[in-house]
């Protein structure tokens, strides 16, 4: 498998996490797109979402894409947990300790100057739980980021969405191959629990009236819920989506020793020209969220929210197969690149 590899692997090393415990020789897997410029100023950080892997979110990557290799040197960091980076699946039978975002800005941060030596950021994207990281990548390193898109994210993880995380892992532990603590086998009715939970939140109660599946060929409500979301998840080991689900719920940008947890001081730090692009419907990610922080970027360069028009809920922000969501991302992205 090791010759099929598509990606590249920056090893860490022994890593003090911010609980205090040390990572035994943690694991960032990437890949890059596009050239890096002598003066290493056309760089775009482009973090991954819950339970994605690089290849899932190259979709927007292409000289007539949202984020175009001809012009930018774009770099995928995988997120802990996916199963590429360290995750439960790859790191032994021992338990997975607790990670935050605050330790995949870190490592990720390692990354970008001690493999590259870069020092700016152009722009950083990203989607749900890409877009917390852009975010806390604009916070932590406020002189670093020049541009930050944070597409259907938040500052931190809302009570409204953790209660919605809480739903997900019920569905997964549910299942009887999670027994004392750990999954035994595959969890397959778990796996579709998760998904028709996954169905109901993710997109929009419009999505479902005016029967918006429709446009990319499901036949009926019922083959739209078997084939979009009932084995969505399984492709993702059980345990890998957990640690996720508990990096996600941990969210917030002023969690840690540089803010102490105050918000409005984190907000305050991030200097870029911040783009705010929920979906108008998501319904974890909610628009007010979004509302509440632009009024706390004070000393951004530029702070705008943008909601997208769709009736897509949460995918509005990942819309692979939906033309008109994705000319508004593509859109609002060279808007922000221009500034």
């Amino acid at each position: 498998m090791t010759g099929q590899r598509d990606y590249e692997i920056f090893e860490a090393g022994d890593t003090t996490l911010q609980s205090g415990t040390v990572f035994p020789a943690m694991k960032l897997a990437y890949k890059t797109y596009g050239t890096l410029s002598p003066a290493k100023d056309n760089v775009i950080l482009y973090p991954t979402s819950f339970s994605a892997q690089h290849v899932d979110t190259e979709w927007l990557i292409g000289p007539d894409g949202v984020l175009d290799p001809t012009r930018y040197f774009i770099i995928i960091p995988n997120l802990f947990g996916n199963g590429l980076s360290s995750s439960p699946s790859n790191s032994g039978n021992g338990p997975f300790p607790q990670l935050t975002y605050h330790d995949a800005i870190t490592v990720q941060h390692r990354l970008l100057t001690e493999r590259f030596g870069i020092t700016k950021l152009a722009l950083v994207y990203g989607w749900s739980m890409g877009g917390m990281q852009a975010y806390h990548w604009a916070a932590l390193h406020p002189e670093m980021v020049d541009r930050a898109a944070v597409v259907c994210g938040s500052a931190r993880c809302a009570p409204y969405n953790y209660v919605f995380l809480e739903s997900v892992k019920a569905a997964l532990t549910g299942d009887p191959a999670f027994r004392d603590g750990r999954f035994v086998e595959k969890p397959v009715g778990g796996y579709r629990a998760m998904g028709r939970v996954y169905a109901g939140w993710a997109m929009s109660h419009g999505f479902y009236r005016d029967e918006l599946w429709r446009e990319a060929g499901f036949t009926s409500l019922e083959d739209y819920l078997v084939r979009a979301w009932d084995t969505t998840f399984a492709r993702r080991d059980a345990s890998d989506l957990l640690a996720q689900a508990g990096i996600w719920q941990g969210g917030d940008i002023s969690a840690c020793a540089a803010f102490g947890g105050d918000l409005d001081r984190a907000l305050a730090a991030i200097k870029a020209h911040v783009l705010l692009m929920p979906g108008a419907t998501d319904r974890y990610f909610d628009v007010r969220d979004n509302e509440d922080e632009l009024g706390k970027l004070v000393n951004a360069k530029s702070a705008v929210l943008h909601p997208i028009p769709s009736l897509h809920g949460h995918r509005a922000g990942n819309p692979v197969n939906n033309p008109r969501d994705q000319a508004f991302l593509k859109a609002e992205v060279a808007a922000l690149l221009s500034k």
